[in-house]
């Protein structure tokens, strides 16, 4: 059976995989890990897997359809997201136009949650593949294969008989993750890792997951709402591990890690595990994680050791109301601590910081951007909140009459990179995405920062290759209105 996964042309450097799709100022781009993890899976079961990541390789429609067709495949995956949808759903209709006999499925987060507005808009597209897609794709593939009845496949979305949708009933999280064949060996067979970027890794570096599903309830976090769930599932230490190793004799390129855990650090006792198991290997690799600001002196400590480099935290904003609104359950008080424990420790912090919720004044915007420079973490990012179709946040902002368009284009700017689709109910888009203009160049550009930025390049060689690479798609943001 040959298979197709296709993350499809759009915008230069378009980042679909990450929770909030866009073109970054930063210059990065995701690996596409959910479709790798998919076709790490069909290869597992015998079928022939072509993977095409357009917007890693600067392809454009025209030779993503040649090389598609090239393949001969009897399945198409096409992957998605909300600012693309349009694109994508089009993109499809191209393929079943280049490959009339090929069964055309499309993937990811937007169209698990509007699998019926996606099949009414594209009726070329043959089903939509809901939440964690991984065993579903491999069983639509076999079913084709048999000419069985798809209906049989959970986690499917298609048109019935009458022509009306229908839904083959959820399929289950995947609870055994170590019995997943290991991403990073499909990367190798069809990735390029030089043509990936996050400026909070090393650079150049491979992405993993640990576990999958996050427990916590914040409400416009995408993944656990759409894909992969609120229970929390993990590895085991030793596949963690025998992962590593894998990579050490494959990847002698690669210089980082990046662990894209919705919440890597949950569970202290596991995550002791494996950072013990990773000392006891011997691995000596770089990695960076998403994190909690809850996360205990202790761990931060066994995590440094164990190569921990990096944090990325979503200290997200320091009005308390909006905190609750989001159902963060953290206190600035606890977000100071921990970045004090981060920082004595030696791990770097990225700070993550939103505007835009509900009720939110342009004075508790000025608390937020306050909260980021007495936090000090070594980079932040100030951005708008995003809404996305699936979560509880877009279903709050809709209802309140606080979503001020459902054009999902609109989701960019005509750069490709996030727009303002929200108000506060006091402050509309526009003057927040010029809060967060404002508050990206306050930060950056503090003689202190400055500063603090440049003894780092001159000490730390492995620091400065990051800093480098990201100073040069950044700065010139530094200065935009």
């Amino acid at each position: 059976m040959k298979v197709s996964l296709i993350n499809p042309p759009y915008l230069p450097l378009y980042s679909r995989a990450q929770r909030s799709p866009a073109v970054t100022r930063s210059g990065t781009l995701y690996y596409p890990l959910w479709l790798a993890h998919a076709g790490a899976l069909l290869e597992e079961s015998g079928c022939l897997v072509t993977m095409i990541d357009a917007p890693a390789r600067g392809l454009d429609e025209a030779a993503t359809l040649d090389e598609a067709a090239a393949g001969d495949p009897m399945l198409a995956v096409i992957d998605t997201s909300t600012p693309s949808i349009h694109n994508d759903l089009r993109f499809a209709a191209q393929v079943r136009e280049r490959l009339p006999d090929c069964f055309v499925a499309a993937t990811g987060t937007h169209v698990t949650a509007l699998p019926e507005e996606a099949l009414d808009q594209c009726p070329e597209l043959d089903v939509v593949v809901v939440g964690e897609y991984d065993e579903t794709v491999r069983d639509l593939a076999a079913a084709l294969e048999r000419g069985a009845d798809l209906s049989a496949v959970p986690g499917l979305a298609l048109r019935g008989a009458d022509g009306k949708v229908v839904t083959t009933g959820p399929r289950e999280p995947i609870a055994d993750l170590d019995a997943l064949p290991f991403v990073s060996a499909f990367y190798r067979r069809h990735l390029v890792p030089a043509h990936y970027f996050n400026p909070n890794s090393l650079y150049p570096m491979l992405t993993l997951v640990t576990s999958r599903g996050c427990p916590h309830s914040c409400s416009f976090c995408l993944y656990p709402q759409t894909t992969m769930g609120r229970r929390l599932r993990t590895r085991s230490p030793e596949n963690v591990v025998e992962e590593l190793k894998y990579i050490k004799r494959h990847f002698p390129e690669v210089r980082g890690l990046f662990f894209e855990d919705d919440t890597f650090t949950l569970g202290e006792k596991r995550v002791t595990a494996l950072c013990e198991a990773i000392l006891d290997a011997g691995i000596d690799i770089p990695w960076t994680a998403n994190a909690r600001a809850d996360v205990s002196t202790e761990l931060l400590q066994l995590m440094k050791r164990a190569g921990c480099r990096q944090v990325c935290v979503g200290f997200e904003s320091g009005a308390p109301a909006s905190l609750a609104f989001i159902e963060k359950k953290l206190d600035t008080v606890r977000m100071h601590r921990f970045v004090r424990d981060a920082r004595k420790t030696g791990i770097l912090v990225h700070g993550c910081f939103i505007v835009g919720f509900p009720g939110e004044t342009n004075h508790d915007l000025e608390r937020t951007y306050r909260l980021a420079a007495a936090l000090r973490p070594d980079t932040a990012q100030f951005y708008p909140v995003m809404v996305y179709p699936g979560t509880t946040a877009y279903e709050h902002y809709r209802s309140e009459g606080l979503l001020e368009t459902e054009d999902y284009a609109r989701w960019l700017d005509e750069t490709g990179q996030h727009n303002c689709v929200i108000s506060t109910g006091s402050v509309n888009g526009t003057q927040l995405v010029a809060f967060c203009n404002q508050a990206r160049r306050r930060f950056y550009l503090r003689p202190r920062y400055l500063l603090y930025k440049a003894w780092q390049t001159l000490t730390d060689p492995g620091e400065a290759v990051r800093n480098f690479k990201a100073l040069k798609t950044f700065v010139r943001y530094l200065f935009r209105g």
